[in-house]
């Protein structure tokens, strides 16, 4: 591949940064010759930090004014959290590329007085504890486990919200597993909170790289950072979130999982549903897709889930969205 020097498109934080680093790192490992610098830009929702994200509005707010640098120029690419892409992209860009997921669920993190009572779970927390967490998804789900708990909001980069933890301003906090331990923390983790009780959002864990459509030196030396299980499960649900039309201001909650089968068929328990149901294999096995839309409270919450090949993911995630509506 011809010798060239790009640059990544990245928000300074220290998660974006780790994230940037790593495909920087990947990139070179395979063209060793490739100069890659870092274009460090502040987004709207690095600059408004005193208001929650439902209220600011509006979609992108982590990623508008890297897309705009790459639109002039100043970026060749740009290096994302999924879970902060919106579904729709300016005219000229596109996903190109989704990178292996890290670990997808939610992690429970308790406080020093946590510690000092052994505290394990957020089912543990005492009545009225202060827990704080900036998504309403989480909040929703929270309080349809635990409506005595108290929900604030927590705005910030990782070690902020860790630092506020630490000063006692909560009691617990909860965060994405995946930018815990991908910066080296996570032995602060208490509790990684599954799916069933915690359902991810749409993306959570997963890097994606966006792009010029038209820059065939890009897409071409990005491409073998694709991982196509990743691809598939968050292809799906972001289709169940355009199909939605959700940003930051309703909660929602999407998560695939592809299961991957030797034979030509095999029996599943479904403990949501209480039945087993017989699968007929696939080229690439059985994708399993969970939904969830849910009122701000926790008073409400609607769950559904559909199964199906992998190569109609989009449809599936579509198919799930009307099944939530």
């Amino acid at each position: 591949m011809k010798k060239r020097e790009i640059i990544i498109g990245t928000r300074g934080s220290k998660l974006a940064l780790w994230q940037a680093e790593w495909v920087k790192s990947e990139l070179q490992k395979l063209n060793p010759d490739l100069k890659i610098e870092l274009n460090k830009i502040k987004t709207t929702g690095d600059k408004i930090l005193d208001v929650p994200l439902a209220k600011v509005g509006g979609k992108g707010l982590f990623v508008k004014e890297i897309e705009e640098a790459i639109l002039r120029g100043e970026a060749d690419l740009a290096v994302h959290s999924m879970k902060d892409v919106p579904t729709d992209f300016p005219t000229g860009l596109h996903l190109a590329v989704i990178c292996k997921r890290e670990d997808p669920r939610d992690a429970f993190i308790s406080g020093v007085k946590g510690k000092e009572f052994h505290i394990n779970s957020f089912k543990e927390l005492p009545k009225g504890a202060t827990v704080g967490t900036s998504s309403l998804r989480r909040s929703c789900q929270l309080m349809s486990i635990r409506p005595d708990l108290k929900i604030e909001q927590l705005r910030g980069n990782l070690d902020t919200r860790l630092r506020k933890l630490d000063e006692e301003q909560f009691d617990a906090i909860i965060l994405a597993a995946a930018g815990v331990k991908r910066l080296g923390w996570a032995e602060r983790i208490t509790e990684t909170i599954e799916p069933e009780v915690s359902l991810p959002a749409i993306g959570q864990g997963a890097i994606g790289i966006e792009c010029r459509v038209d820059d065939d030196f890009i897409n071409k030396l990005i491409a073998p950072l694709n991982h196509e299980e990743t691809s598939i499960c968050v292809r799906a649900e972001r289709a169940c979130l355009k199909k939605l039309e959700g940003g930051c201001q309703v909660p929602i909650a999407a998560h695939a999982r592809l299961i991957k089968m030797q034979d030509s068929g095999y029996k599943i328990q479904d403990k949501d549903m209480h039945r087993e149901s017989f699968i007929v294999n696939h080229a690439s096995g059985l994708l399993v897709l969970d939904g969830l839309v849910g009122s701000v409270s926790g008073n409400r919450i609607i769950k559904s889930r559909i199964e199906g090949d992998p190569k109609d993911a989009e449809s599936l995630g579509i198919k799930l969205a009307e099944d939530l509506l």
